[in-house]
């Protein structure tokens, strides 16, 4: 009895032949999709996960003080962080100094000690250029070495500067890091708080969050109402206006912000408005305060609450709404407990998409807002462009980088446990 009339039966096994064909063409299946995929996979490589990589490498290299001080990083391994070091280490950090390059180091070393004790920098400086000072010759004496120094600047006596050099003689180091969160190492080596009137970046961080959530929220109490009225319309009349949603996408940041300087400056057409209405009698401080920020940044940021809800909405039936009307329910009451549940995919999206991409800002608080309105992204700025402090800056931007994830990991937590209950 064949197999075709009896399905029961265990169909004939494939001829080796056959075999060996289908697995080679399967292999190849395989390869073309990679070879396919294979160009997106580097490019994402070269340009997301490269730069990510050395980002998260230089917040934790401190490559300055050992590649400008290796003899005296050795002279202080065993030194206990108390009192002054002993004439070997002045003897070494002479040599070290001397055979720097060019002034190019010596002035990376002294921006990196001076991060650490206000005044390295200069000691550092006046010590590199007045060299070569008698004492400090490859065959003298440590202890002539030490008094040269003295003699040059009595700054080299005390242990502060020493335990800089100390503490930062490895390339690796956590410094940065611990900055990042108002921490430090002290003297010993032990992580501690810094002092309260140091606490700066603790509270950036809360002011970055702060503003990120409020301008979150108030995308979405302006897109929400918005996007439902889009999703009733006919799919002619939905596209023609969300070409005017749309135009913020086409027009540059820097060409927006400048707009909202000349809307909200106290002769600005907002505010002559209002007094011409006579709502208000004088104008309104709208400008350089975390208001113009917060109005400018909503303005940008709203087309991404738009697309997210007005996607989901779209195909949410709107007969839900009608069969709770008809069972009684009052209008008020059936949209929020038959239709609101059913957008909270485009809420959660949307929120993500906003609050994250809020937290990067750095030229809107920059141009609209005062000096308590700048957010991390200002600062991740000043210390590249202004303070040199490469370092830092990376640190920062790996604190980003580590809220985003701790953001998105939640979003995905919440989805997936409103998923398994649906």
């Amino acid at each position: 009895m064949s197999t075709a009339l009896n399905p029961s039966l265990p169909a004939p096994p494939a001829p080796p032949g056959l075999r060996q064909s289908l697995a080679r063409a399967d292999r190849q299946r395989k390869l073309r999709a990679i070879a396919l995929t294979l160009p997106l996979l580097l490019f994402l490589a070269l340009t997301f996960l490269v730069p990510i990589g050395v980002l998260l490498k230089r917040a934790v290299e401190n490559p300055e003080v050992a590649n400008a001080l290796p003899r005296t990083a050795a002279a202080l391994a065993d030194w206990n962080r108390e009192g002054t070091p002993p004439a070997e280490a002045y003897a070494a950090l002479g040599r070290d100094l001397a055979s720097l390059p060019d002034s190019a180091d010596a002035g990376a070393l002294a921006r990196r000690l001076n991060s650490e004790v206000p005044g390295a920098r200069s000691l550092v400086m006046a010590t590199y250029r007045a060299l070569p000072l008698p004492g400090l010759a490859p065959d003298s004496p440590a202890a002539d070495a030490k008094a040269a120094l003295l003699a040059l600047d009595e700054r080299w006596n005390e242990p502060t500067y020493w335990q800089a050099i100390a503490s930062n003689s490895s390339r690796w180091t956590p410094a940065y890091l611990l900055a990042a969160v108002d921490l430090r190492r002290d003297a010993q080596g032990t992580i501690e708080r810094v002092e309260p009137e140091q606490r700066a970046f603790g509270r950036i961080l809360l002011r970055t969050f702060e503003i990120s959530l409020v301008v979150t929220l108030w995308c979405l109490l302006l897109a929400y109402p918005l996007s439902y009225w889009l999703s009733t319309l006919s799919a002619r009349r939905a596209n023609v206006l969300m070409v005017v949603v749309l135009v913020p996408f086409w027009t540059s940041i820097l060409v927006r912000v400048a707009a909202w300087i000349v809307l909200l400056q106290s002769e600005g057409l907002v505010n002559h408005a209002l007094i011409g209405l006579h709502l208000l009698d004088r104008p309104l401080a709208l400008l350089f305060n975390r208001t113009g920020v917060i109005i400018s940044m909503v303005h940008i940021l709203l087309p991404f609450m738009i697309l997210p809800l007005y996607s989901v909405m779209k195909n949410v039936p709107p007969t839900y709404l009608r069969a709770a009307v008809s069972l009684g329910s009052p209008p008020l009451a059936a949209f929020f407990r038959v239709y609101v549940p059913q957008t909270y995919p485009g809420i959660g999206a949307g929120a993500l998409l906003v609050f994250i991409l809020s937290i990067g800002y750095y030229v809107t608080p920059a141009l609209l807002g005062g000096a308590d309105d700048q957010m991390l992204s200002y600062y991740i700025a000043q210390y590249t462009n202004v303070n040199v402090n490469w370092g830092m800056a990376a640190a920062l931007g790996a604190l980003l980088l580590a809220a985003t994830m701790v953001l998105y990991a939640v979003y995905r937590r919440v989805t997936n446990s409103e998923l398994s209950l649906g």
